[in-house]
């Protein structure tokens, strides 16, 4: 959440500071706790600071300890025990614990580990490091992509910071844009490179890459994948769910150095589950819990509060209601508001950016319970072929046994019979097709067809036994879910923390046999059993209602569709229908997104053209 901004200047040209200063303010909504600068000829860095832990309460950025090496850092950095246990096998000579920040730790491991370091951090974090002696500046984002981390060269300068809009004050920065970003937000709803943005002078740092920029070079690097670790097969079902309770209560101590946490609480298990381990937590710790749930009103889910609202109640915390569907205007295209990229839902972000303001005012920290949908994806024919390869006979009838003693029918009953009610047992009618209203010359340029089809192809995975989830945890959903909760898109002063994405617990849960344990999540199921109400344990997953929707995009085009300048350049307007296919309706709806987008959300005044009426 805390604002990072740094410049290093190559050629050895002193740092403007009166423009740095108006970058380090620029950043004031992030951090309004403290806001410093440090320029030393041509290095600049800013950092406005938002406390969230006890940690942060002496934290005092840019940092240095030796006047050699300087850092600014966005992270919370886990594990810490296990860190300065690793620190003291280094030789590092012991300091008490308590009196570190988390840019201090990075810092010491830098200066422990060297550019290794970041093999030995755990946790959400971005941070740039100018070490005086090499004359290098390194910078890292951590595993999973949580902070997000932007940067741009221009000649022989560097500018780097955690908020895109940020970097793009910088007068030598352009506003030319990344075609084909804009190309895969039409066709995808996102850009599809973790490296790229919306911009082509502003580059990311992906998810677990660390970069090193010199005079003479520029090298970036993955430090981390996930690994391929063997399925676990314990004897004991009990087992299973006394490691999750562990892991959970691990992943959400280290997310829990506050007293002042507010979930959103959904009406499923994920989310639930946390409230139960931090309640659990909170109680231990301090004798006045701020552990409070949020949860909207959507019309599109209709019994998601309902659930909410018994499992907050069995936890024993207090819930907040918050309707969201109903703000939904279907004038939203004349609301001027902002994003740093094109946003693929952006009729909600009016409605959006009131909730977060309104629930700003409650807490700092906010918990989000997604990662088990993924990680838990059952895939039971890898599951059978890895154990029949292995010849491991009895474990393959061991599993059968629990999952039919598990769900008390036969395995896959539901999913068969609803095959039959079908139709036809693999056929999905609502999958989108290639869209025709694209510009010509635009899809010719970046033979976008061919994109496409690359793209709607299912990536081939080495993983033995979970192919599906595993890869599930790489795609650039999860980059632009994260950004979607930060500063820089919300514009509001909340820290989202997402204690499933734990690298920890992502591992333990590929690990888990999908038979029985990940059918309809049976893993959370048994492991939350008297902790949980019985109706939220068994309620089946919650489909939205794409009636609404279709019902919007009709609204929608009863209203005039004026053109934002270069709309043009990617979409032939003149084909765009009002009645498109179901699934085509989310496609066309980042029409009207992207030209909202590039009329409030680029510099210059927007010049109106001639008003369109959809055909």
């Amino acid at each position: 959440m805390s604002g990072i901004v740094g410049i290093v200047q190559f050629d050895g040209s002193p740092v403007d500071s009166g423009l740095f200063g108006k970058l380090t303010h620029f950043l004031a909504f992030r951090g309004s706790d403290n806001q410093q600068m440090w320029i030393k000829d041509k290095v600049g860095f800013g950092h406005t600071l938002f406390k969230t832990t006890e940690e942060s309460e002496r934290d005092s950025q840019p940092l240095t300890l030796d006047g050699k090496s300087w850092i600014v850092a966005d992270a919370r950095i886990d594990a810490r025990e296990e860190l300065f246990a690793a620190f003291k096998a280094a030789g590092e000579p012991e300091i008490e614990p308590s009196s570190w920040t988390d840019a201090e730790l990075i810092l010491r491991a830098y200066r422990t580990w060297g550019r290794d370091c970041v093999a030995h951090l755990l946790g959400d974090f971005a941070f740039g490091i100018w070490d005086d002696v090499r004359q290098t500046l390194f910078c890292a984002r951590d595993h999973m992509g949580v902070k997000p981390f932007y940067y741009a060269k221009v000649g022989s300068c560097v500018i780097f910071s955690n908020t895109l809009d940020c970097i793009r004050q910088h007068p030598r920065v352009s506003d030319e844009l990344n075609d084909l970003a804009i190309a895969d937000f039409l066709l995808f709803g996102g850009n599809q490179n973790s490296a790229t943005t919306s911009f082509a002078d502003i580059q990311r740092i992906p998810p677990a890459h660390c970069a090193i920029w010199s005079c003479e070079s520029f090298s970036i690097r993955r430090y981390w994948s996930m690994p391929v670790d063997e399925p676990i097969f314990y004897k004991r079902a009990e087992d299973y769910t006394d490691y999750f309770h562990d892991l959970l209560r691990r992943c959400v101590a280290d997310r829990l150095r506050t007293n002042q946490v507010w979930i959103f609480m959904s009406g499923g298990l994920d989310s639930p589950a946390l409230a139960a381990a931090a309640r659990d937590l909170i109680r231990e710790r301090h004798a006045n819990s701020g552990l409070r749930a949020v949860t909207k009103i959507d019309s599109f889910v209709p019994d998601e509060a309902r659930y909410a609202g018994a499992a907050a109640e069995f936890v024993g915390i207090p819930i907040l209601y918050r309707r969201w569907t109903e703000d939904v205007h279907f004038r939203w295209e004349q609301i001027p508001f902002s994003t740093p990229e094109p946003a693929p839902h952006s009729w909600v972000i009016p409605a959006e950016k009131k909730l977060w303001k309104e629930i700003g005012r409650f807490s700092r920290v906010f918990f989000y319970g997604e990662g088990p949908d993924n990680a838990l994806r059952c895939e039971w024919k890898p599951h059978v072929s890895y154990l029949l390869k292995r010849r491991n006979y009895s474990q393959v009838l061991r599993s059968i046994i629990a999952t039919v003693l598990a769900e008390r029918r036969p395995p896959f009953w539901g999913r068969i019979s609803n095959g039959l009610r079908r139709g036809g047992y693999f056929k999905d009618e609502r999958m989108p097709t290639y869209p025709q209203w694209l510009s010509p010359s635009f899809e010719a340029r970046w033979d976008l067809r061919a994109r496409w089809a690359s793209l709607n192809t299912p990536d081939v995975s080495h993983h033995p036994y979970r192919p599906t989830a595993y890869e599930s945890l790489q795609i650039p959903l999860w980059q632009a879910m994260f950004e979607s909760f930060d500063a820089g898109v919300t514009k509001n002063t909340i820290e989202v923390w997402h204690p499933y994405v734990d690298i920890r617990m992502l591992r333990f849960l590929l690990t888990v046999p999908s038979l029985p344990w990940c059918r309809s999540k049976y893993l959370l199921r048994r492991a939350m059993r008297g902790r949980l109400p019985k109706d939220v344990l068994y309620r089946r997953k919650a489909v939205g209602d794409q009636r609404p929707l279709e019902s919007f995009w009709a609204a929608l085009c009863k209203y005039p569709f004026v053109p934002a300048p270069h709309i043009s350049e990617y979409v032939d307007t003149s084909r765009v229908r009002c009645r498109p296919a179901p699934a085509d309706i989310e496609n066309s709806l980042r029409i009207r997104s992207l030209n909202h987008w590039l009329q409030y959300s680029r510099r210059g005044s927007h010049n109106p053209q001639e008003a369109i009426l959809c055909d």
